[in-house]
């Protein structure tokens, strides 16, 4: 998978997408979505069938794609309108890997105690 520090967010795309589209397309997409593609986050894309996802990102002075296609199966893409959906890298690797994030339950976040 790929390494990611904490300072990368990722969006998932909630609409399906032309995964004939390259570097360009996929960073229209991302300014359609309000997004910035230069911003050094992730944005993923998946096609209609949701067997095939791609993921942009700009990285020292280039755009870089990722791609994996599913030879069976499909991803666990939530389908929907509206905004993008944030991700954290655990989600995406498990995403990737075929989970389906509505079914994986986190415990509940414990914040410090702040002083007064």
């Amino acid at each position: 998978m790929i390494g990611l520090p904490s300072s990368v967010r990722i969006f998932l795309s909630p609409e399906p997408c032309d995964m004939r589209k390259g570097p360009d397309g996929l960073s229209a997409e991302v300014r359609r979505l309000g997004g910035d593609p230069f911003s050094g986050h992730l944005y993923v894309f998946a096609s209609r069938r949701r067997d095939r996802i791609k993921i942009l990102a700009w990285e020292r002075g280039g755009f870089v794609v990722w791609y994996k296609r599913l030879e069976r199966g499909r991803f666990p893409v939530p389908r929907g309108v509206g905004a993008t959906v944030s991700l954290d890298a655990g989600e995406l690797a498990l995403l990737l890997d075929g989970v389906d994030l509505r079914s994986v339950r986190r415990p509940a976040r414990r914040e410090p105690a702040r002083a007064a």
